[in-house]
């Protein structure tokens, strides 16, 4: 079969490439913004207990279980011709469907029997991860086909980390704002409001993106009528034998159980032990400033140092920073917040050299599927990859929450706000755990599994370039 896309011509990478797939993460992220929230909206304004709240939690995990790899698979078997290309289509039925997909996870209704809450739950977040993993799932495989070179998809990487913290710098900013009454208790219609206009910016964020974006790197998943049938269960297999795609998992999955699974307990903390819940986001956002300094040096930092190495030493800062949040004296008045803010800081720091590279080094583990096994899989690595992921987003609030309700901490949600000093310090103590637990993680999933070095990457590159000539 000849190969047409040799006779394209496409544009030169630069700014614009950047630029729009940055939308693409700032528009994922309009819609997870306020996934974050869903605790607090649930149990403490529609009035769902703890415990059943969690178990609800874990249950919509086995959508994920199966949507995740499920899509991931119908994009890689999926030969037919589209004229956005199959990527760009998958993002558009989704971006679709996220227009009000997030605010069907926050329908008001605090006077509903118990019963029908439940159901206004599973099937709210039914739906928003269906639509959000139909464009999720092929938004980042498309990293690895935008461009072939190491330099380019580490700019892509950082990029993309840009769009997702100017989107999670707004909503830090302004929703906290928004959503708490002068009791620092969460107001349930004004977050349905709130989403339904961030769908609404994602929508927009994601149209950029589709009409801007270019793929060059068509001959990676051309449809040759003589290949192997597609097989979910040997790509799954080869994702677990992956290495540098189990390792970079594990490090995102440490990622966002600080990021998502702590995000109950500080809200909890901000309320109860700082007792001033609506500046818990401008908090938030200060303390995201190191990631911000660095993702302009990531492409230099890369070619200089390598991603592996650059991300290991961030995870190393990330855990000096969390014992400092769990042995420095931060107590319940303004010198306390500053110590905490000095802290985030430079777990942020940590923190933003992995997640300016993230994606990068995934799309290194894609190719690394392809060297090593001589079948790229894009849909399925990546949505194996994003299912751990948002088994972390979901499972971590959901055994946070947990956690914080046992008798040796004592989180009642029928307070609300007004937990009383011990349980607030017990709060205080068991979020700073969580984030150290969750910089450990990183460091496990960077340092000790993530085995593509700056050399052996380079190898790789050589290996596949030459095997793309011969073909």
């Amino acid at each position: 079969m000849s190969n047409n896309t040799e006779t394209k011509q496409y544009r030169k990478f630069g700014m614009l490439d950047s630029l729009s797939y940055a939308a693409g993460d700032f528009g994922c992220n309009m819609s997870f913004a306020l996934k974050g929230y869903l605790a607090l909206f649930w149990n403490q304004f529609m009035g769902i207990d703890t415990n059943t709240y969690a178990i609800l939690l874990l249950i919509v995990q086995v959508w994920d279980a199966i949507n995740d790899p499920l899509i991931g698979s119908i994009v890689d078997a999926d030969k037919r011709q589209y004229k956005r290309g199959k990527f760009l289509t998958y993002i558009w039925v989704g971006s679709i469907g996220l227009l009000f997909a997030g605010a069907f996870c926050f329908l008001p209704f605090p006077q509903a029997p118990a019963m029908l809450k439940n159901v206004l739950f599973i099937v709210g977040y039914i739906l928003w991860d269906a639509f959000y993993t139909i464009a999720n799932v092929p938004y980042g495989s498309l990293l690895s086909l935008i461009s072939k070179d190491p330099g380019d998809r580490a700019s892509l990487s950082a990029w993309r980390s840009v769009g997702s913290m100017v989107g999670n710098m707004l909503c830090m900013a302004i929703i906290p704002m928004l959503i708490y009454d002068e009791n620092d208790n969460i107001k349930g219609e004004v977050v349905f409001w709130a989403a339904l206009a961030l769908g609404l910016a994602g929508f927009v964020a994601f149209q950029f993106m589709i009409r801007t974006t270019v793929i060059r790197c068509d001959e990676y998943v051309q449809c040759n009528e003589e290949q192997e049938k597609f097989n979910v269960v040997q790509a799954m297999g080869n994702f677990m034998k992956n290495r540098p795609a189990v390792g970079a998992t594990v490090a995102a999955m440490g990622m966002f159980l600080g990021m998502q699974g702590a995000a109950t307990g500080v809200q909890v903390m901000f309320q109860a032990y700082f007792q001033n819940a609506s500046i818990q986001g401008l908090v938030s956002m200060f303390a995201m400033l190191p990631i911000i300094l660095f993702t302009p040096l990531a492409r230099k930092m890369v070619a200089k140092f390598g991603k592996k190495e650059l991300a290991t030493v961030g995870s190393i800062v990330s855990i000096i920073a969390c014992v400092g949040l769990c042995v420095l004296p931060i107590g319940p008045n303004g010198t306390g917040m500053i110590i905490y803010v000095a802290c985030q800081l430079v777990n942020s720091l940590g923190m933003g050299i992995y997640s300016t590279v993230s994606w990068s080094m995934m799309g290194d583990a894609i190719d690394y599927a392809e060297w090593k096994f001589g079948k790229r899989e894009e849909g399925t690595v990546y949505s194996l990859h994003s299912f751990f992921r948002k088994l972390a987003q979901g499972a971590g609030p959901s055994i946070c929450l947990v956690i914080m309700a046992l008798p040796f901490i004592g989180y009642d949600n029928t307070l609300k706000a007004d937990q009383t000093m011990e349980v607030a310090t017990n709060i205080r103590y068991f979020v700073a755990v969580a984030y150290l637990v969750s910089a450990v993680l990183q460091f496990v999933g960077l340092g000790l599994i993530y085995n593509l070095d700056k050399k052996s990457l380079a190898k790789m590159n050589e290996e596949l370039e030459a095997r793309h000539a011969n073909n």
